[in-house]
């Protein structure tokens, strides 16, 4: 490892915006924030731009991301604690341990921006917005909670919309060029990630989405049919 890299583990140790797999913080992000204001997490937040931008935007509201890589966390972490955003958290840890660090209906939206699409459909229950990711959010996603996809893969996005279809989800909002059909300023924001445009798409897709009470278990029918559509191109 680098000494760059050891240097940036080294601090976000001492940041008190960042938690490393931390014990009992199931229904203690209140506590942690100091008020009772909503918990929303920033899924794999990489370096944490979206997370800060959110925080700045929404002061009423918590934000928390979560990443596994701390050198990544350190950029987002140490740009919170310079801009005082006391609404801004970072929790190191991987993404299936989620119902590790979070209570039933403690998170009220969930955001997933830039992940890898994982375009292999060998690889397809990577992808966050996998039906064995959906169950566990739904854990700790409050019952009129929701998820935000963010991304410039076209790819992940027809997969996200084919599983809110065939898994009868609740689809709230479906944007196929964001840039051009919307003026949220939540949508406004610019990752890193997103500046590389590494899909090449040069569109931000935007799916807004929730979950029913149970999700049904067809990820073989899901998975058999990525697989014919893979065998027919």
């Amino acid at each position: 490892m680098g000494q760059k890299k050891l240097i940036r583990f080294a601090s976000i140790k001492t940041f008190a915006n960042v938690k490393e797999y931390p014990q009992n913080m199931q229904g203690g992000w209140n506590t942690f924030f100091h008020n009772q204001n909503p918990v929303v997490l920033e899924l794999a937040c990489g370096r944490g731009e979206y997370t800060a931008a959110l925080a700045q935007l929404y002061p009423g509201t918590n934000y928390i991301g979560v990443d596994v890589k701390g050198n990544r966390i350190y950029i987002g972490a140490k740009k919170c604690l310079a801009l005082q955003l006391n609404n801004a958290a970072f929790l190191r840890t991987q993404i299936e341990m989620l119902n590790t660090y979070f209570a039933k209906d403690e998170v009220s939206e969930i955001w997933i921006t830039f992940p890898d699409p994982q375009l292999r459909t060998s690889r397809a229950k990577k992808r966050l917005t996998h039906p064995r990711f959906l169950r566990l959010y739904k854990q700790i996603l409050k019952q009129d909670g929701f998820i935000h996809l963010k991304t410039d893969s076209p790819d992940l996005y027809r997969f996200t919309k084919r599983v809110i279809g065939l898994y009868k989800l609740d689809l709230i909002e479906d944007l196929d060029n964001a840039a051009d059909q919307t003026n949220r300023e939540d949508l406004k924001i610019k990752t890193y990630y997103e500046s590389l445009d590494i899909a090449g798409s040069k569109r931000i897709f935007y799916l807004k989405f929730g979950l029913p009470d149970t999700i049904i278990n067809i990820d073989d029918e899901l998975q058999e049919i990525l697989k014919q559509e893979e065998n027919a191109e």
